[in-house]
């Protein structure tokens, strides 16, 4: 439990920030109340399964869950925040509400002007120790402790001071192109260290966009339940909004919005798709607030790096995934053997390893061992490819015959159905050989 009569708030200590952060998300028109995970976590707090780490593709509430987690345990946290809450109505409100003194820390926030691993982490490393030696003035700490050493001080100090702690993209830093591979090994390590065996936890909870055991190899972080929107059920309804969720949210859009341009059924065709291993089908939560809000059906999938460009994927190797690309383009499901591959953990060759990637993070749904494109805000970015890029181009062309073929059939258009096939056979054998030749431009 938190100390109780101190309420120091540190940069990364009983930080107010995961609060207002909070406190905004609740304070939106369009605010889901997904508190009930909390009342999950709080029977694990201090038992041999306190170990939990979620992934899921970005865009899909991790910081949302993270900064909720972080304001209602601190000590710092404002119990009013969830006092209107499904959380406060369970038994577990009372015992567990504001009562921990909580180590928050976003780890994608790098100092000013970083360009090595070593200014990364001593930023981090600095700050936690600031904090505890400001919080635990009684307790002597040097600067030059670990931050594991001076945790075990307290924790000696205080009669079994303990401490929940939530790392919100964890995994953030195996994305900089300055990182090596000792860097991240240093960086499992410096987990390990801080959290293994360490009787001064009461909770860890990591999320990241793939399991640890992708990046681990050893034992270092295998205290850790992982938890996968493909692998594991528990916990997939509080990552995206399920449908009875939209359902309410588009109720309080045609309540508030005097001339609604956005239907039902635009939003799950724009941004349904996604199934958990529960079968629960889930929108993509940041995409149906903006089309809400904006009142407006469009495409609000936002690029923050390469992993977010889908040609990231597909270019390590065209051939193999090129046919498939076009089949998925026409709205046909592809098989495929889904694993949690890293696209910044490994090279990505095989078809597989390519369509597995791209599940992890996001631009591809699996279901029953076939992919898919998910919905048309992700058609569109890849159709947007096809386009753009000159080795894909006749794939647009063959998936555009591909819709036209499903149609003509539906009508029973067999003179149709035979012209299309023609050009698409054409196409299909002779647009890659002039592409090669560079005779011509590919439109």
């Amino acid at each position: 439990m938190g100390k109780g009569e101190y309420f120091d708030m540190g940069f990364y200590l009983n930080s107010k920030r995961p609060v207002d952060f909070y406190r905004k998300e609740i304070d939106s028109p369009y605010f889901v109340d997904k508190t009930m995970m909390l009342d999950e976590l709080s029977d694990r707090i201090e038992t041999n399964t306190n170990y939990i780490s979620i992934t899921r593709p970005r865009r899909f509430g991790k910081s949302v869950m993270a900064n909720m987690i972080a304001s209602y345990y601190s000590v710092n946290g404002e119990k009013s925040l969830f006092s209107g809450l499904k959380i406060s109505k369970m038994d577990s409100f009372k015992k567990f509400c504001g009562k921990y003194d909580v180590i928050f820390i976003s780890f994608n926030e790098l100092p000013r002007r970083c360009s090595c691993y070593e200014q990364y982490i001593a930023r981090i490393e600095s700050r936690i120790l600031q904090d505890i030696i400001k919080a635990y003035p009684e307790v002597e700490i040097s600067e030059d402790d670990a931050v594991w050493d001076a945790l075990t001080m307290v924790y000696d100090a205080y009669e079994a001071q303990r401490f929940i702690f939530v790392f919100d993209e964890w995994d953030f830093i195996f994305h900089r192109d300055f990182i090596t591979d000792a860097d991240k090994k240093a960086f499992i390590s410096f987990l390990s260290n801080l959290l293994k065996d360490k009787v001064y936890v009461a909770l860890a909870y990591m999320t990241g966009i793939l399991p640890i055991s992708k990046y681990s190899s050893g034992s270092e972080l295998n205290m850790f339940a992982e938890y996968t929107a493909a692998s594991e059920a528990m916990y997939s309804e509080y990552f995206g909004f399920t449908d009875s969720e939209v359902d309410e949210l588009y109720r309080r859009y045609l309540e508030n919005q005097p001339v609604p341009a956005v239907s039902r059924e635009g939003i799950r065709e724009w941004y349904d798709g996604y199934q958990t291993k529960s079968g629960i089908r889930v929108y993509n939560p940041r995409s149906v607030v903006l089309s809400l809000t904006n009142n407006n059906l469009g495409n609000y999938w936002t690029s923050s790096g390469p992993y977010d460009e889908i040609y990231y994927y597909v270019n390590h190797n065209v051939a193999a995934v090129r046919d498939d690309l076009a089949r998925m383009v026409s709205g046909i499901p592809v098989a495929a053997n889904v694993r949690e591959y890293a696209a910044s953990a490994m090279k990505l060759v095989t078809k597989d390893e390519i369509f597995s990637a791209m599940v992890v993070y996001g631009f591809l749904s699996c279901d029953n061992g076939y992919v898919s494109i998910p919905n048309k805000e992700l058609m569109d970015k890849f159709c947007e490819m096809l386009l753009k890029e000159p080795s894909l181009g006749y794939m647009h062309q063959l998936a555009a015959e591909s819709e036209k073929m499903m149609k003509a059939t539906l009508a029973g258009n067999a003179d149709e159905v035979a012209e299309i096939m023609k050009r698409a056979g054409y196409l299909a054998l002779v647009l890659p050989i002039i592409e090669r030749q560079k005779k011509i431009p590919v439109k």
